[in-house]
């Protein structure tokens, strides 16, 4: 298990986006067990963990297979804030910045934990 710690901050909204796709939904209820709620909850990683988000590099994933003119994903089942059931997507875009993580979830996880932009989490990321 991996621990990482982050900032929370409002994305551009292409979360939102993605994770509606019907092959999205689809392959992350089949994949991961739960029907994402549309959205993720970004993280900006503090210094000390993304020096472990390295490991995430390393470590087999929970592929997401695009169709035409899409990027693959990786993603794993994690932990938010303790005990909250989620997963980490990662975009396998180039540009994609590495101090960011997404978090998806069955509920919205800014609701369900009241969280605001600047609030700091903690994540547990199972590695299989």
């Amino acid at each position: 298990m991996l621990h990482v710690k982050g900032i929370v901050f409002s994305g551009k909204g292409e979360g939102t986006k993605f994770i509606e796709l019907p092959w999205v939904k689809k392959q992350i209820t089949e994949k991961l067990g739960f029907t994402p709620h549309p959205g993720t909850l970004n993280i900006k990683l503090t210094k000390e963990s993304l020096k472990l988000r390295t490991l995430l590099e390393k470590t087999v994933a929970i592929e997401i297979s695009p169709v035409v003119g899409f990027h693959h994903g990786r993603c794993f089942k994690a932990y938010l804030m303790g005990n909250l059931k989620s997963a980490v997507v990662i975009p396998e875009v180039s540009n994609y910045p590495r101090d960011i993580i997404e978090v998806i979830a069955p509920v919205n996880l800014r609701e369900k934990l009241q969280l605001k932009d600047g609030d700091y989490v903690e994540v547990k990321i199972l590695l299989e």
